[in-house]
C-alpha cells in the first residue's frame, strides 16, 4: 500500500525488450538523416545512453518510449549535421554517403549480426537520394525526412527542431523542390540493372564507343577516397572524358581483381574486389537509357560493412578483370 507521500504511477517502466525493439527504426531514421552508418550507430548509442540516464520514475511517465527515442535521436542528428557540414569542408576530396549492401548479400558474418542494425532499403536510401540530401541545410533535411519519409506531423517536427510548424512546412517544401529539381524521373530497376550490366561489359572490354553510348553527354563521375586511398579531388564530367578515363582504369587495373554486379542501397550497382577484399563500390543514377551520375566509394573506412559480404554469387566465380578499384587518381583531377 502506498502512502500519500509516495508517487503513483499508471504504468510500469518499459521492458528492455520493448525499448531495444526500437533500434531498427532508429538506425533507419539516423542513417537517412546522417548518410553514414557509423555516425548513425553512434547517434543511436547516444540515444539509448540518454534513455538509461533517466530514472525509473522518469521512464514510467513517458507514454511512448519509441516516440521519445525517435525525438531524441532526431535532435542528436540535427546537432551532428551542423558539425558534420563543418568537418566535411575539410574533408580530402569529395564526401559521399556511406553505401550499404543488400541484407541478403551480407554473408555469413553479417547474418550473425543483430538484424535490428540492418537498414531497410527503399528509394529514400538510394545513393542518388542521399547525395541530394547532402545539399540541404540540416533543418531542411531533418524536416523533410521526418515528415515526407517517416510521416511525422509538422507539430512533432517543430518540437524536434525548435521551429514553428509553419516554418517546418516551408523547410520540407523547399527540400522537396530540391529533390524534384535535382533527381530525374525514376528508371525501373530491371532497366537500370540491364544498363549497369552493359556498362560493366563495356568497361571490362575497354570499349570506349560502348561506354560513350551508355553515358549521358553530361554525366558526372565522383569518387570518395577520404584521403586514405587515391581518388580525384574533383568530379569528372562529360561522356567522352569519363569514358576515356574508365578505359584507362581498365587498362591499368591489376589482373587479379574482379568486378561484380551487386545491390547498392537497393539499386543495381557494382563492386570491385582485389584478392578477396572489396575495395570499391559503384552506384549509378540512370535516366531513360543513359547513366547520368556515377559514384565510386573507395574510402576503406566506409566499406567496412561490405567486407562482411560474400564476394561470389551462387554458382559464379570472379570476373577476370577489375577495371576500377583504382581509381580516380589525382593525375586527371580538375
Amino acid at each position: 500500500m502506498s502512502t500519500p507521500s509516495e508517487p503513483k504511477h499508471d504504468r510500469a517502466a518499459p521492458s528492455l525488450d520493448a525499448v531495444m525493439s526500437e533500434r531498427r527504426q532508429l538506425v533507419n531514421l539516423t542513417y537517412r538523416l546522417l548518410g553514414s552508418l557509423v555516425e548513425a550507430e553512434d547517434a543511436v548509442q547516444e540515444t539509448y545512453a540518454r534513455w538509461y540516464g533517466l530514472s525509473m520514475q522518469q521512464q514510467e511517465v513517458i507514454e511512448s518510449p519509441g516516440a521519445w527515442l525517435s525525438r531524441v535521436a532526431s535532435r542528436i542528428c540535427l546537432d551532428l549535421l551542423g558539425s558534420a557540414r563543418a568537418r566535411r569542408e575539410h574533408y580530402t576530396g569529395q564526401w559521399l554517403p556511406e553505401p550499404l549492401p543488400d541484407p541478403s548479400e551480407w554473408g555469413l558474418r553479417a547474418a550473425a549480426a543483430d538484424p535490428a542494425d540492418r537498414v531497410t532499403l527503399d528509394e529514400s536510401l538510394s545513393i542518388a537520394f542521399l547525395v541530394v540530401l547532402e545539399s540541404m541545410t540540416p533543418a531542411e533535411r531533418v524536416a523533410f525526412i521526418l515528415h515526407d519519409v517517416f510521416a511525422y506531423p509538422f507539430t512533432e517536427v517543430a518540437a524536434i527542431t525548435g521551429r514553428t510548424p509553419a516554418a517546418c512546412r516551408q523547410l520540407a517544401s523547399s527540400a522537396r523542390r530540391r529533390i524534384y529539381a535535382e533527381r530525374p524521373p525514376a528508371t525501373n530497376t530491371a532497366r537500370q540493372a540491364s544498363i549497369v550490366k552493359d556498362f560493366k561489359r563495356a568497361w571490362e572490354t575497354k570499349d570506349i564507343g560502348a561506354l560513350v553510348g551508355l553515358l549521358d553527354p553530361h554525366v558526372i563521375l565522383t569518387g570518395d577516397g577520404g584521403g586514405v586511398v587515391k581518388a580525384a579531388l574533383h568530379p569528372y564530367e562529360g561522356g567522352e572524358r569519363v569514358a576515356h578515363f574508365l578505359a584507362h582504369l581498365a587498362r591499368t587495373a591489376p589482373a587479379n581483381g574482379a568486378l561484380l554486379e551487386r545491390t547498392v542501397n537497393g539499386q543495381p550497382g557494382l563492386v570491385g574486389h582485389l584478392e578477396g577484399q572489396i575495395v570499391a563500390v559503384y552506384s549509378f543514377e540512370v535516366a531513360g537509357y543513359k547513366i547520368t551520375r556515377m559514384w565510386a566509394m573507395l574510402n576503406p573506412k566506409k566499406l567496412q560493412l561490405w567486407r562482411m559480404t560474400s564476394l561470389e554469387e551462387p554458382g559464379t566465380g570472379p570476373d577476370p578483370l577489375l577495371p576500377g578499384p583504382w581509381p580516380m587518381t589525382k593525375e586527371g583531377s580538375s
